[in-house]
This record gives structure tokens, C-alpha cells and sequence, in this order.
């Protein structure tokens, strides 16, 4: 509280352009330890805006126009709020406390540490529990007779930066272990990230051999040769490395590097070219502006997108998932993922592949237990690369941004095959960088039991779980192929979009529309609802007239789609989709050459239509092919309406003019 110096300013003015929100609000500015909270003065509305302190990128201070002075706070979520404020002084005040209450020196200044943590203790250490790593590897089928759980790193005597539970191949001794460790920059030896059952083959991780020009490690060369041993289909393994050839040569200079095939016999190197965390901030930084273009024409507005360079680097993550996804599944040869240090690039990668490779990590538990494993629990710089403290800004990288987006390229690409809507997304990359909750604060999980994270703060995965209606995506069909097994994704760059649910939070015109999804979770949850009603009225019936009440269906087959499977409207072909395309089109033929009243008869749920919906259907040409597989042809047709409102519509009070266009 001693950094604020106004509490409060009365007659202040803001535009959340995000809300969807036209003209500028009046109200009260209150300034708390925690939060920047504006009241409305409408007495029938009295909206309430919270921002948070540590949700603040930049506070940005234009010059004066004849309304008063303004402030700009972009957040780093990429909300934009406008504030308008009477009084110079009053808000020169305001800047300098959001200044400093927005870039805290300490952890004991952020949200989630400045509160008693004896409130509510069960209910905070619960949370802690709800995430079990160790439960996932045992899904997996882990420890077995390949790979086997280690002590070596008990009280992070090996490496600092993993976690102290750790699986390596059973040849692997600790004496190689100790000995690979002491080769790798960071002491990160090679470890366990994902272990397939079906192929046998496991993804590592590590970070870069300190090799040098000419260096080697009999240790490590062993330990390699233990990975490779674990898969017993396999007589090599690939070693993935992230960077692009040019970084990881220069590093050698550095007596860094990467790993000799000369020395290695057993390996295959491959590098990726993921640029590094200083590329990636500069790109992000661009997309955003292309984000907040005001009017952009299409020149100006691809100019940015391709200029920022972003999606060329989200397909350069993809891709090495896809690689990794690849030789674990279609090869059955194990791979060795690394970067430099084996926390930025080395987590994107390996979790890419897991979602690629496993139907679990595309469900909202899974999607937890993903993070929580391959981020939260390898030593992924979460303080460091999302500015939780005021520190050092070439250390600032979007790096899980990237990840999250990955997931959500490939969501576009299938729809069905995600458990999780976007909204999941946006709301795990506004937690990463809030700091209300403890999951994602400190650098490791050693750093984080020194702050005694457990015993002073909450877990967040709890209440996202809490919140899961809001996350489900309706299209999500576990029973089909896509969701099930090995997800293909087509990497071409025609392939990728911008991401305008993150990044595109400054709309003047139109007010955000329904998307597809949330339109299909809302008749779904009508149809539910009339279908408890009719169930009520039928037991209302029958208690009345002592009978059951039955209802009669009227049968109407539907029409010929088997025509149709050669148009697909999605940007990845069809997947081996024959036997149930078949099958599904047989049936058809089979119903269409039957009379109608033979139709009527039969006991197949889905041929039952409204005659009026039939004719109606026909006569559009449309086609139910939800039943035949994952193609999602009905969703394509939604996800092509146009996203604007259709209209464009101008701020009414003219005295606004000029704060609104700052």
C-alpha cells in the first residue's frame, strides 16, 4: 500500500474495447495492493472492472488532450484498457503507482502469496494433490522392465532444475547417470518425458553436451546407448535437437554444442531450427501490433502478419512435434529431445509430440497433467519468461504462448479430437502470467519448495477443473478415429492462422460475436432442457391416466452422401477413413433403395427427421455426416460465417472523439 499514492479518483473514463465496449464508461478509479478496480456510476448497472497488477505489461501515458489526461495500461493477456482522468495531478499519481505496484521486486508482493494461508488450509492443500505426475507415468505403464524410477536425484543433488522423481533406462546406473549429468549444461541429463506402450519407444530430454569442438564423456555416450537399449525394436535412436545448425555451432565456441556422431555410433541427429527466446519476443511483440491494426486494409494487415514472422515459428514448433510424434509411433524408434538449456524449446517440442501422440493429453485432465509434468515439474523459467518480478527483459519469452497456440492450430485443424474449447487455452495463458495462483510462479520445483509454494498459496488446477462446463468443446467425439489415435496434422503454411481469440483484443466497431462453439453448447444444453421437460410431462401424464405414454416416430432416410467423401473441407485430408466410410454409405444405399414406408419402420435412431426438416434439407443439399466419421463437413460450414457483425456502427458522444482515437 505505500506505492499508492491516490487511492481513489472520481469522474474517470474508460473504454475496454475488448468487452466489445463502444463508448467510454464513467465512474470511480480505485487503486488497491492488488488490483486496479473501476466502478461504474450507473446506479443500475454499477459494472465492476478488475485488473490485476501483475496482469499489467506497460503503462503508457499519452500526451494531454482538452478531456484530460489519459492512460493506456496493456496487459499481458493483450487486453487494452483506455483511462481518461480529469486532473493532471491526479493522474500523474495513478501512473506512478501502477509503475511500480505492476512490476513487483519480490514474491511476497504478488497476488497469490498476499493473503493468510491458514484460510481455507484443506481446501489448499487439496489442490496441491489434484495433479499427480507420478499417477500419469503409471498410466503409461511406467516403471517396467525398460525404464525405472531413480533416487539419484533425491533432494536435487544431480540437477537443481528437475524434479527429484525421475525415470531412466534400467541399464542406466547412477554412476552414469552422475557422470552424463556433469556433461550436460545445467547438469540436465537425459530423462524420461513420455513412454509409448504400444511401439515401446520413449521421448527424452536433456540440454546440450558441453562438447566442444573435440569433447566427450564415456558416461554419456553410455547413457545414450542405455536409451537406445530400452527400445528393444530399435538400433538407433534420433537425437532431436531444437535450434537451428548455425546456433548450436556457435555454441561450440562456447565449449557447448551438440553431440558427435562419430563419437555416438548409436544416434541420428536431426536439427529442427526453432529460433531462440530473443527472436521469439521480438515476433510476438509484432503479432500484437498487427493485433491492435485500427482499420488495417489487407495489404497492411498481411504485411504485418507476415512480417512479425510468428506463424513461421509456430510451424517450426509443430513440426517437431510431428517429427518426434513421427518416429515414436509410425518408426518405433525412441528420440532425445534438446535445446541449449533444455526448458524453452526442449518442453515445447516434447509436449507438441504428446498431444500428437496420446488421446489423454487432449482432454482438460490431460491437458493439466501436460503442463504440470513437462513445464511446471522439469524446470520450465516461469518467473523469468512471463516478468513475474522486475528482473532482467532480454529473459522475457512467449514461450508457453507458443505451445498453447500449437494446440490450438491443431484444434482448427481437428475439431472433434479435443475435449477443450479455446477458451481453456485463453484462460491457462491468463493464469500463467496473473499470478493469483501458485502453480506458476518460481523457475523449478526446488525454487518453489524454498518459497514454501504448497503451504502459501493455491493450486489452479483445481479451479479450472471447477469451471470445466465453460470449457467443454460440443464438437468433441471420443469415440471416433482422430480422437483416439495418432493426430496427422497438415503442416503446410496454408495451414496456420492468426489467433484472433488471443491476440486480436481491439475491435472499435463490432461487438464480439457468438462464436460456433459457444452456439452449439447453447442448443445443446436447450435440447437437454426441453428433453428433461417432455420426460416430466410424461411421467405427469402417465401418473394421471394410470398409462404409459408412448411416442410414435416417423422414419425418413436420409440422402446419398457417399458422393461427398471426395470433398473434404478441412485443411488435412481424410485419414484412412474406408471401413467406416463403407460402411456408412452402404447403409445409406441401403435406405435410399427401400420405400419410404419400409424406412418407417426401421429401428436406426439416426434416421429420424421431421418430414419438414427432410425437405428442407434436401432441398439445401446438406448432408448429416456426423454419424460416418471425423470429417467435421458441418463444421466447417460454421466456422465459415463471418465473424463481424455485419455492420459497423460509430461512437455516438463526438466529445469522445479524441480520447478514442488515442
Amino acid at each position: 500500500m505505500e506505492h499508492i499514492r491516490t487511492p481513489k479518483v472520481e469522474n474517470v473514463r474508460l473504454i475496454d474495447r475488448s468487452s466489445g465496449q463502444r463508448k467510454a464508461s464513467t465512474g470511480t478509479l480505485y487503486l488497491s495492493a492488488t488490483h486496479t478496480i473501476f466502478v461504474e456510476n450507473n446506479p443500475e448497472t454499477r459494472k465492476e472492472t478488475w485488473v490485476l497488477h501483475s496482469m499489467v505489461s506497460s503503462v503508457e501515458r499519452p500526451p494531454t488532450i482538452p478531456a484530460g489526461s489519459q492512460l493506456i495500461l496493456r496487459c499481458k493477456n493483450f487486453r487494452v484498457y483506455q483511462i481518461l482522468i480529469p486532473q493532471e495531478r491526479d493522474c500523474m499519481d495513478v501512473y506512478s503507482s501502477l509503475v511500480r505496484l505492476s512490476r513487483p521486486e519480490k514474491y511476497s508482493e504478488l497476488y497469490c502469496l498476499s493473503f493468510n494461508p491458514n484460510v481455507n488450509k484443506e481446501e489448499r492443500e487439496e489442490s496441491w494433490n489434484f495433479i499427480d505426475v507420478m499417477a500419469d507415468y503409471k498410466r503409461m505403464g511406467v516403471p517396467n522392465n525398460l525404464w525405472v524410477h531413480t533416487a539419484a536425484n533425491s533432494e536435487y543433488r544431480v540437477c537443481d532444475t528437475y524434479p527429484s522423481e525421475l525415470f531412466v533406462p534400467k541399464s542406466a546406473t547412477p554412476a552414469i547417470i552422475v557422470g552424463s549429468s556433469r556433461f550436460r549444461s545445467r547438469g540436465r541429463f537425459p530423462a524420461l518425458s513420455y513412454f509409448h506402450q504400444d511401439t515401446l519407444a520413449a521421448v527424452c530430454r536433456c540440454s546440450q553436451p558441453l562438447s566442444g569442438f573435440s569433447g566427450r564423456c564415456q558416461e554419456d555416450e553410455m547413457m545414450l546407448q542405455a536409451v537406445m537399449k530400452s527400445n528393444p525394436g530399435s538400433e538407433f535412436i534420433y537425437v532431436v535437437d531444437t535450434r537451428p545448425k548455425l546456433n548450436a555451432m556457435a555454441n561450440r565456441a562456447a565449449g557447448k554444442g551438440y553431440e558427435n556422431e562419430d563419437h555416438y555410433t548409436n544416434i541420428k541427429l536431426q536439427f529442427i531450427g526453432i529460433e531462440n527466446i530473443h527472436v521469439m519476443r521480438s515476433s510476438q511483440q509484432k503479432i500484437i501490433d498487427v493485433g491492435e491494426m485500427k482499420a488495417p486494409s489487407m495489404t497492411d494487415f498481411l504485411w504485418g502478419l507476415e512480417n512479425s514472422g510468428w506463424l513461421k515459428h509456430i510451424k517450426a514448433v509443430l513440426e517437431a512435434g510431428v517429427f518426434i510424434a513421427r518416429a515414436v509411433a509410425d518408426e518405433g524408434v525412441s528420440v532425445l529431445v534438446h535445446c541449449s538449456d533444455g526448458w524453452d524449446r526442449t518442453a515445447q517440442a516434447c509436449s507438441v509430440a504428446s498431444v500428437l501422440l496420446d488421446p489423454f493429453y487432449r482432454t482438460i485432465k490431460g491437458l493439466m497433467v501436460l503442463i504440470e509434468r513437462d513445464w511446471v515439474s522439469f524446470g520450465h523459467k516461469f518467473s523469468h519468461r512471463y516478468s513475474h518480478l522486475d528482473g532482467d527483459p532480454k529473459e522475457v519469452s512467449p514461450v508457453i504462448d507458443q505451445f498453447l497456440e500449437c494446440v490450438w492450430q491443431l484444434s482448427e485443424q481437428f475439431p472433434c479430437a479435443f475435449e477443450f474449447n479455446e477458451r481453456f487455452l485463453t484462460a491457462i495463458h491468463t493464469h500463467v502470467y496473473s499470478c493469483q495462483y501458485g502453480t506458476f510462479l518460481g523457475n523449478c520445483q526446488k525454487e518453489r519448495r524454498d518459497l514454501r509454494l504448497h503451504e502459501r498459496s493455491h493450486s489452479v488446477w483445481p479451479q479450472l477443473w471447477k469451471d470445466r462446463a465453460e470449457y467443454i468443446n460440443p464438437l468433441y467425439k471420443a469415440e471416433l478415429s482422430q480422437s483416439q489415435g495418432v493426430l496427422r496434422p497438415n503442416t503446410t503454411p496454408y495451414c496456420f492462422k492468426m489467433w484472433k481469440g488471443l491476440y486480436n483484443h481491439v475491435e472499435k466497431s463490432t461487438p464480439p460475436r457468438q462464436t460456433p462453439s459457444d452456439y452449439l453448447t447453447a442448443v445443446r444444453e436447450e435440447s437437454q432442457q426441453l428433453e428433461e421437460e417432455l420426460t416430466n410431462h410424461q411421467e405427469r401424464i402417465a401418473a394421471l391416466t394410470g398409462k404409459p405414454i408412448t411416442w410414435e416416430k416417423i422414419e425418413v432416410p436420409r440422402r446419398r452422401t457417399s458422393h461427398l467423401w471426395q470433398k473434404h473441407c478441412g485443411p488435412d485430408p481424410p485419414t484412412n477413413y474406408t471401413h467406416p466410410i463403407t460402411s456408412c454409405a452402404q447403409d445409406n444405399d441401403q435406405a435410399l433403395s427401400k420405400p419410404f414406408n419400409q424406412n418407417a419402420q426401421t429401428k436406426d435412431p439416426a434416421l429420424t427427421l421431421p418430414l419438414g426438416l427432410y425437405t428442407h434439407l434436401k432441398s439445401q443439399d446438406t448432408d448429416d455426416l456426423s454419424a460416418c466419421s471425423d470429417l467435421e463437413s458441418g463444421v466447417a460450414d460454421l466456422s465459415s460465417r463471418s465473424s463481424s457483425g455485419g455492420y459497423e456502427s460509430k461512437d455516438s458522444d463526438p466529445n469522445e472523439t479524441a480520447f478514442i482515437s488515442a
